[in-house]
């Protein structure tokens, strides 16, 4: 009888609909370049956010407040199944409720604010609660109200709040496509600050605002301005200093990490038309963890981006140099689950797990197409993002997502996973699933997902797990 009175509700709320798009930083440079000339020789800077996993459909409608504001409120009601897996675990059902408001004034403001309630249907312990605790037992877990929170506006100066997705820290040789959402029973808020006063550009970071995790930044100092002046295309020639901390005193207890590493960029092609632009970029770098001796590394590469009104190509490739246990990319997709136990035979977490000495091979891509325009926030027919790094000791790790639109944008699919000591015994595999139809105009829609967890247990180890989930939502994205 309740799912029932469920449904009715959806069905009779006609303004009430599911806020599919997350507005990440990444894209406000995507949308249009801009001439730095015409700009007083202020190029814009891309702080480095991948759009996450999100499933976005178009720039929705709102309802306006005058004076350019305009607010959504969404709603969306689905079950939600945990499964176990190996024998580990019970089965547990919920049905989840996810409210949003959203008020927005463009280009200075934006707020999004709800969070996913899961209310117990079958399963769990004797005496268990009718809300799922796990998923508001600490303060970091309040941190899940705030979908979005974004000032300023355009890269190069912003504060931005949320969830933090497929995330890299500028240079990305300590952070890169760290997910701090990997845990599902932690769900904090991150947040990302930018700010440029030439010839220094910063970018700071982190993981979660209500808690002591992880935090770092990076400084980036344009060389050519220093040596030579002000340049009509800035940022082509940097030097940086980035360094990362993990206090490990927030989503479980871990074993805290500092991290630093020096970077030199240098532009050797840069050309850019009505259509579009490309640019290819060289880098070098260097690494280590202040004080320990002998644990340090080194990297090279290149990364190359084309883009038109269409398209946006990312792609790098690096050679990258180990020893002493560190290692390029630490905080990674993997990092969250890594801090308690790393893939492997050896379980015992990052912070203490030795890292062979070697050599790697990574590479990235980053590709965003739309047969109509990119110029909406998240509008892609297609969208494929992946990371890979290859050891010469057998190792071989791959993280990606790939997204798509169909049949006028009426069917949304997503599939991702991530594969960590891939060839090694103790492997890691995670993967997810998620597909949403439109019907009835658009303004109804069915959603389904599903995949493979792990979840961190009091004793540092990590159980498996599964989760399915299926039910409607009704927006006013068209």
């Amino acid at each position: 009888m309740f799912m029932r009175w469920v449904v009715v509700l959806l069905l009779v709320l006609p303004d009430v609909g599911w806020a599919e798009e997350i507005a990440y930083p990444e894209d406000y440079v995507a949308e249009e370049e801009v001439d730095p000339d015409d700009a007083g020789g202020d190029a814009l800077l891309e702080p480095s956010m991948d759009e996450g996993s999100a499933l976005v459909e178009e720039e929705p409608a709102t309802s306006g407040l005058g004076s350019g504001w305009a607010n959504r409120l969404s709603l969306e009601a689905t079950t939600w199944a945990l499964l176990p897996r190996r024998g580990a675990g019970r089965d547990e059902g919920f049905l989840q409720v996810h409210p949003r408001l959203e008020v927005v004034k463009p280009g200075f403001l934006q707020v999004e604010l709800g969070a996913p309630v899961r209310l117990r249907m079958w399963g769990g312990e004797e005496g268990a609660s009718l809300v799922r605790k796990e998923d508001w037992d600490e303060l970091s877990d309040w941190g899940q109200v705030v979908q979005n929170l974004m000032v300023g506006g355009d890269a190069p100066n912003f504060v931005w709040v949320g969830a933090l997705e497929s995330y890299t820290l500028l240079s990305g040789h300590l952070v890169r496509r760290y997910s701090n959402l990997a845990n599902p029973d932690y769900h904090p808020a991150g947040a990302v600050v930018t700010g440029l006063l030439r010839p220094v550009y910063v970018e700071a970071f982190a993981s979660d605002v209500l808690g002591a995790r992880l935090m770092g930044a990076e400084v980036a100092l344009d060389m050519q301005h220093v040596l030579f002046g002000r340049a009509p295309y800035p940022m082509q020639y940097t030097l940086a200093l980035s360094a990362v901390h993990d206090w490990g005193r927030a989503g479980g207890t871990s074993e805290s990490m500092t991290l630093a590493h020096l970077d030199g960029t240098a532009m050797l092609v840069r050309r850019r038309n009505p259509e579009g632009g490309f640019e290819l970029q060289a880098n070098a770098g260097w690494g280590g963890r202040p004080g320990e001796g002998g644990a340090w590394g080194a990297v090279a590469g290149l990364g190359a981006e084309y883009l038109t009104s269409r398209m946006d190509m990312r792609a790098r490739l690096e050679g990258r140099l180990q020893r002493g246990g560190f290692r390029q990319g630490a905080f990674g997709p993997d990092y969250e689950l890594a801090r308690f136990q790393v893939a492997g035979p050896d379980a015992v977490p990052q912070a203490d797990a030795p890292f062979p000495e070697g050599y790697s091979a990574y590479g990235e891509l980053i590709l965003s197409w739309d047969a109509e325009s990119l110029g909406v926030l998240g509008q892609r027919h297609f969208r494929l993002t992946m990371g890979t790094e290859v050891f010469n000791w057998g190792r071989v790790d791959v993280d990606g997502r790939l997204e798509t639109q169909l049949f006028h944008r009426n069917l949304s699919v997503g599939v991702g996973g991530v594969a960590v000591g891939a060839g090694k015994p103790g492997a890691r595999y995670l993967a997810s699933v998620e597909a949403r139809w439109r019907f009835l105009g658009g303004k109804l829609y069915a959603v389904g997902q599903g995949g493979t967890l792990l979840f961190p247990t009091a004793e540092g180890m990590l159980r498996p797990g599964a989760f399915a989930s299926v039910g409607l939502g009704v927006d006013n994205a068209r």
